[in-house]
């Protein structure tokens, strides 16, 4: 539901803040006092074509900002590819300036523009000089028929669902059927090649994560040997000119026992040298280099050139070898065993398709069912509208299996007996089609997800117990969603839950319109003025007592 528009600079508004509310929200006013700017500003700010003859004379940009509280379930996918947070509602922002240059916002990220238009056609529908009506978009007359229909014919919600999964039961087996049909196509010329690289895959056998095994293992090997010639040196430098330092420390010990007397002075020297002899032939024995085997290195190396060379010829990494050769075993088992595959596969295709085929036909039937009774309820609202000589039917084609069946809808219209029907964009104009855009709305209300409905002038044509029919279904549409109306009709004024005056004023050379929203007294003023024009009298402030709901 729109609840707030914001118009900075647009043409003769300088600045407005309008506070909308649920219901039919009604705009009246003077000719030329410049209704049709509001909607040209709320057009800007769901993604219409830029003007830069919106911007108001002197100002250096425009803006428009429009806030809505509910969000319909197919704006969800647009708005979370650029991840805008919705939790408190939807605010469009919409910039323009004098170079032409426009740029939108929503929750303040920024957008496209026709980002902004994808979204705003989804939040409000427009039936005016901005149209965009959905119902006159071929391509949504099935979702909004079968909409229609989930709530008005029974059992039609369980079917649609049954014929959604028959579909994706033969659309998956006809997917298999095509890919192995496609692959026997090249067997003749494959099957060699593919049975080689298999046999050579199966040979080598690799593993996931060997590559890295084996690369670790070469490298701790080159080490040890590396390790070993370090060690063998510091082995050496224990034996300086030939003669072990172990043997050097107890040659030195031998010699001071020979010293004489009661107690040699030297004995501790003497201990000790024999203590650091004893330790340096411990760290000598020590001192071994492990052996490194020279075989198993080169087992390694040439298993692992093995490995980096299927994985280079194949273009993917080692540890996808394992998984390249499990997809060529099944593509040369699915050719081996071409026939038995075949046919199996071939017996799904035909089993799930008379499935689908036997749902997509009843599916038709309550289409069918639901075609008919929109057209006796469309039917029973237009005479009071003034197109009681119009007539409305659903045009129900072939066209190519999906999960909704098989159906073509398109909604067909005739305004004049013995005139063909024709598509519902080429048959009506103008009222014509507001009214029975009007009268279509009425009937598939609650059947859609969009909320915010804007009507133009649709009493453009018509007065007395016309306008009153149109005020009437106005209203309960508005009961259902939100209605925005701009009308010069006294008795569409008088369905009003909130009713806003469009006023034009004069001042220091400039002229400006403003917006504000009236009750009581100069509602039923305003209304009275609709009826009588300039002079307000008491019959027509009596009329417009009538006129005004409750």
């Amino acid at each position: 539901m729109l609840t707030g528009l914001h118009i900075s600079n647009i043409v003769l508004i300088e600045r407005l803040n309008l506070d909308f509310g649920s219901g039919l929200n009604v705009l009246t006013g003077e000719t030329g006092a410049g209704k049709s700017i509001l909607l040209d500003a709320l057009s800007l700010a769901l993604g219409a074509r830029s003007d830069t003859g919106l911007i108001r004379h002197g100002c250096d940009a425009a803006s428009v900002i429009a806030e809505f509280d509910t969000i319909p379930t197919d704006a969800y996918d647009t708005l979370s590819e650029f991840d805008i947070d919705t939790s408190d509602g939807l605010i469009l922002r919409r910039t323009l300036s004098p170079d032409g240059k426009s740029r939108a916002w929503i929750n303040d990220i920024p957008v496209s523009i026709k980002t902004l238009k994808s979204i705003g056609d989804i939040l409000v529908e427009i039936h005016g000089q901005f149209a965009n009506h959905t119902l006159l978009n071929q391509s949504t007359h099935r979702s909004t028929l079968d909409s229609f229909a989930q709530k008005n014919i029974i059992g039609f919600d369980e079917l649609l669902s049954a014929t959604r999964d028959a579909y994706k039961k033969y659309h998956t087996a006809q997917q298999k059927l095509s890919q192995l049909q496609e692959t026997l196509s090249r067997s003749a010329s494959e099957r060699d090649f593919l049975e080689h690289n298999v046999n050579e895959l199966r040979q080598l056998n690799p593993q996931p994560g060997e590559e890295d095994e084996l690369s670790t293992k070469r490298t701790n090997m080159m080490n040890a040997e590396k390790n070993a010639a370090i060690i063998s040196d510091a082995h050496q430098s224990l034996t300086p000119h030939g003669t072990s330092l172990e043997t050097l420390l107890f040659n030195t010990a031998h010699i001071l026992e020979r010293i004489r007397g009661e107690i040699n002075p030297f004995q501790d020297q003497i201990d000790k040298l024999y203590e650091l002899a004893s330790s340096v032939a411990e760290i000598a024995d020590s001192l071994e280099p492990d052996a490194t085997d020279t075989d198993d290195m080169d087992t390694i190396e040439e298993r692992l050139f093995a490995i980096r060379a299927a994985a280079r010829k194949h273009r993917v990494s080692a540890d996808e070898l394992p998984e390249l050769l499990s997809k060529m075993e099944s593509q040369l088992n699915a050719i081996d065993n071409s026939d038995a595959e075949l046919h199996r596969l071939d017996t799904d295709v035909k089993k799930y398709r008379a499935e689908f085929d036997s749902c997509a036909k009843k599916l038709s039937v309550l289409r069918a069912d639901a075609a008919d009774k929109l057209r006796t309820m469309l039917l029973a609202e237009l005479p009071d509208l003034k197109l009681g000589n119009a007539d409305f039917s659903t045009e129900i084609s072939d066209t190519s299996p999906s999960g909704t069946g098989t159906d073509d809808i398109t909604f067909m219209i005739r305004t004049n007996p013995g005139s063909p029907f024709a598509p519902l964009h080429r048959a009506a104009s103008g009222g014509e089609l507001a009214r029975l855009m009007l009268a279509m709305r009425v009937v598939l209300a609650g059947t859609d997800d969009c909320h915010t409905f804007v009507f133009d002038e649709i009493d453009t044509g018509i007065s007395g117990a016309t306008a009153s029919a149109v005020g009437a279904r106005l209203n309960r549409l508005a009961a259902a969603n939100q209605a925005l109306v701009i009308t010069h009709s006294a008795q569409v004024a008088g369905y009003a839950d909130k009713h806003f005056k469009i006023s034009k004023s004069v001042a220091d050379n400039k002229t400006t319109t403003s917006v504000h929203e009236i009750t009581a007294d100069e509602r039923l003023h305003e209304i009275a003025r609709i009826i009588s024009g300039s002079e307000i009298t008491p019959e027509s402030i009596t009329m417009a007592k009538t006129l005004i709901k409750g």
